[in-house]
């Protein structure tokens, strides 16, 4: 009779596989399909966002560790390659954005070197209502696509 149960090496290589952000959402909801893709913003900076990196430019990559759809946030850690504030972390707010275009979409670095994930995501949301100043004072950045 053959043994059929997986070796001790599978199951450690199955059980230290990074979690995907997308695995992380929980009950939130879906990761909305305006967020991910390439994006260029007001200042003409360009990005990357996948739903597992949020990339700012060429210098400045946030790994993403959980989306939370239903309150329009992620929380990321920052790149230890980041010029700043590396290995620290960040809470992303987004408002999604109509009569507007090409603006689709806009964001707030509402926290960006908190000590801990905990820490970022405590960190009071940015005010949507107000998004000339709602980014601890400052504008949110708008985002349209780049096909």
């Amino acid at each position: 009779m053959r043994n059929t149960l997986p070796t001790l090496s599978v199951l450690l290589s199955i059980c230290t596989q990074p979690v995907t952000a997308a695995a992380q959402l929980g009950t939130s909801g879906k990761i909305p399909d305006q967020l991910l893709g390439a994006f260029t913003d007001d200042y003409r900076i360009k990005y990357q966002i996948t739903d597992t990196l949020f990339v700012q430019g060429s210098r400045l990559k946030y790994r993403v560790l959980s989306w939370n759809p239903a309150e329009q946030y992620l929380i990321a850690q920052n790149d230890q390659s980041n010029p700043a504030d590396g290995g620290l972390f960040t809470r992303i707010d987004w408002v999604l954005l109509t009569d507007m275009a090409p603006w689709t979409w806009a964001y707030c670095l509402t926290a960006y070197r908190a000590p801990t994930a905990d820490s970022a995501r405590a960190t009071p949301p940015a005010k949507r209502d107000t998004p000339r100043t709602g980014c601890n004072g400052f504008p949110f950045s708008r985002m349209q696509r780049v096909e």
